[in-house]
């Protein structure tokens, strides 16, 4: 996954939403698969050298998910828990690829535990930032019944981020899902609120509620198509973006 210089940022501080299927090989039978997040990593350190204030929230859905979990007979709020335990995992896998990389990293969890990573304190999230470290907010909101996607949201209203760059394996939203359906047509732009009456389910609609309120434009991107996370920060028309503006 090669990445393409970074001319300038649009945006001084953002949030990049990562599913935790993104960190995993299929092919290979690997839930974290150690290539996928070396190249990611090295990504993520040119973009650091520019000066934009990154700071990530990651799933868990490549190990545990609780509502398939719950599906399988585990209580809910048992299950949620052990999805947020997973995004951790997957939290600590990409502090160390990136301090690999020699890159200065946090991992901030919403559910405490001082042996492996701080619990998520504002003030001190965001002086890390500025003083150019990456962030890797794991844990969820530290809440069952909540997702990551509105852990994101809730992350960049607190940190007072620019932009959420939510990383899909699709490049962008659509009408319908275009693997089943060729007649899916990509939104360009959306609205929150046609975001929220479509039921679009590239989010949820706490996610897009806390991003109306707080106007924090989402962008939806192909995760995987090389130099995307570079466009989508320079504010180049690529994917999907939801906002009001």
């Amino acid at each position: 996954m090669p990445s393409s210089p970074l001319t300038k940022s649009k945006y001084r501080r953002v949030i990049l939403k990562l599913s935790g299927e993104v960190l995993q090989n299929t092919s290979k039978g690997l839930s974290i698969d150690p290539d996928v997040i070396s190249h990611f990593a090295q990504t993520l350190k040119s973009i650091s050298k520019t000066g934009v204030q990154i700071a990530i929230v990651i799933g868990g859905g490549n190990i545990f998910r609780g509502a398939a979990g719950e599906s399988r007979g585990i209580d809910r709020n048992t299950g949620d828990y052990m999805g947020m335990l997973a995004t951790i995992i997957n939290a600590l896998a990409l502090q160390d690829a990136l301090e690999k990389e020699g890159v200065d990293t946090r991992v901030q969890t919403a559910i405490e535990m001082k042996q492996v990573a701080e619990p998520f304190i504002r003030r001190r999230a965001i002086r890390h930032l500025e003083k150019g470290r990456i962030v890797i907010f794991g844990g969820g909101t530290g809440n069952p019944y909540f997702s990551t996607d509105t852990a994101a949201a809730l992350r960049a209203s607190e940190i007072n981020a620019d932009a959420l760059l939510k990383a899909t394996k699709v490049d962008g939203v659509y009408t319908a899902d275009p693997k089943k359906d060729p007649s899916a047509r990509r939104y360009i732009k959306l609205s929150y609120l046609e975001a929220l009456q479509k039921q679009l389910k590239v989010m949820d609609a706490a996610a897009f509620s806390v991003c109306m309120e707080n106007h924090i434009p989402i962008i939806v991107f192909d995760f995987f198509k090389p130099g995307n996370i570079e466009q989508a920060l320079a504010g180049k028309p690529i994917g999907t973006r939801v906002a009001d503006d």
